[in-house]
């Protein structure tokens, strides 16, 4: 049985009030994911602060340990990771970042399949996904929380954003709700 046929799809979208250079840097930051946080550090042979093609991010999902690679970077719009060890047969996690008239929309995509057949998939469209979809808003609810106060200068160094793209008006309207789509 082919692992590919049983894909499973989780959907996220984030709106976050805050320019798309700065969520998307955010985003890449190996500081935005220390080891101690939901069990994901950023690990690579670089001293970069910032996550290239390449690098590799370490997680913890549940009870096991994955390792994706960043696959591609499209500054300021889309990157993926790609899992090369851990439970799943297959694990590709797009990042989208959008501008939007009033902030960022941050959309995620993940997709995957796990081994075990019929039995891997019906754990996957329960446990597993239950567990994706958890990690999932919490580091989104993180990237959101942070992005939208002046806590991303810990993590991204100002001079790096040259000039924000997004004017964001005092007081602006903050939308605090996220839409997830199976």
């Amino acid at each position: 049985m082919d692992g590919f046929s049983h894909m499973i799809t989780i959907r996220l979208t984030t709106w976050v009030n805050a320019p798309v250079e700065r969520c998307f840097l955010l985003a890449t930051s190996r500081g935005f994911y220390p080891s101690s946080r939901d069990g994901i550090a950023a690990g690579s042979e670089s001293r970069r602060d910032s996550l290239q093609c390449g690098d590799t991010v370490e997680w913890m999902l549940g009870w096991r340990e994955h390792t994706s690679r960043i696959d591609c970077i499209r500054p300021y719009s889309y990157f993926r990771e790609v899992t090369t060890a851990g439970l799943f047969r297959h694990f590709e996690h797009d990042h989208h970042f959008a501008p939007m008239d009033d902030g960022t929309r941050v959309r995620d995509e993940i997709r995957f399949s796990l081994r075990m057949g019929p039995l891997g998939h019906v754990a996957g469209m329960t446990v597993v996904r239950a567990l994706l979809m958890r990690m999932l808003v919490s580091k989104n609810t993180d990237l959101k929380r942070i992005a939208e106060s002046s806590e991303w200068q810990k993590f991204v160094e100002s001079d790096v954003i040259t000039q924000e793209r997004i004017p964001m008006p005092e007081g602006a309207n903050r939308i605090g709700n996220m839409q997830s789509f199976a």
